[in-house]
């Protein structure tokens, strides 16, 4: 086995039997946990300030694993099944949601040290928070729920459409009835659509609300029509979350009568 091979079999989870972890990606796992904890931590100015310069070791640590890894799997990356030339496959691995996310936490991760611009480097810090996508990689059950959402991809997207008609026709509607009354909350239809995003959602912080009785008319009607749409999505992503749930213990349960009908009598 090359040495390739081998990296491609510690770093990609379909290459074990049933998805599991090697050693190398649980210590990628527990890299990614630490760096989020030290992300976390570090917005503490009670923290950052008499701690600058381990957080910056550990920063600088966590950014040059998450580099190596990402170098590795690049590397990698024409061990994997699939038609193409080794660059094409590494190609198309980088330029994957997951290579993305993985390049982003790199770069977020090592930025640090090449910005010095305070107000960026908020940001930069912030953005870290990023590389708990990571675990989407390592997580079997994410995958799984990933591909039931994939599935349902259509009714998803109706069930958005519609919530971005009602909306649109709920912030139309009180920009027509009470833009004269309350210009600054419905003088435009862009400054209405904050109140019909809040009401459809039921979400009704108070801020902005309608005063006359054609308007709670038709704030009754985004709140009745929010309430049915919100629930449309709900046991739609309920539904898949339960199909791949099922696929996954279907895909054990094969497993393990495949692992015993291997063992010799």
């Amino acid at each position: 086995m090359t040495l390739r091979a081998r990296l491609h079999r510690q770093l990609h989870i379909g290459s074990w039997p049933n998805g599991r972890l090697t050693g190398l990606n649980i210590f990628v796992v527990w890299t990614i946990l630490l760096a989020l904890l030290v992300g976390i931590v570090a917005t503490e100015p009670q923290i950052r300030i008499p701690y600058q310069r381990e957080i910056l070791i550990a920063e600088f640590v966590f950014g040059m694993i998450f580099l190596v890894e990402y170098v590795g799997r690049i590397y990698a990356a024409p061990e994997r099944e699939g038609p193409g030339s080794a660059w094409a496959k590494r190609w198309r691995f980088i330029l994957s949601p997951i290579g993305i996310i993985d390049l982003i936490v790199v770069a977020v991760s090592l930025a640090p040290f090449f910005i010095a611009n305070a107000a960026v480097l908020r940001v930069i810090r912030l953005l870290r928070i990023v590389s708990i996508l990571k675990f989407s990689r390592f997580s079997a059950a994410m995958r799984e729920i990933g591909a039931a959402l994939r599935e349902r991809s259509y009714d998803l997207i109706v069930c958005a459409t519609l919530a971005l008609v009602l909306v649109l026709l709920g912030a139309a509607g009180l920009y027509w009835v009470e833009g004269s009354l309350q210009p600054k909350q419905f003088g435009s239809i862009p400054r209405a659509l904050w109140w019909a995003v809040i009401t459809l959602t039921t979400v009704g912080y108070g801020d902005v609300y309608p005063v006359t009785t054609a308007g709670r008319l038709v704030g009754s009607i985004v709140a009745i029509g929010g309430v049915l749409l919100v629930a449309l999505p709900t046991g739609i992503v309920a539904a898949a979350f339960s199909d791949a749930m099922q696929r996954r213990r279907e895909a054990m349960a094969r497993a393990l009568e495949d692992m015993e009908g291997s063992i010799p009598e």
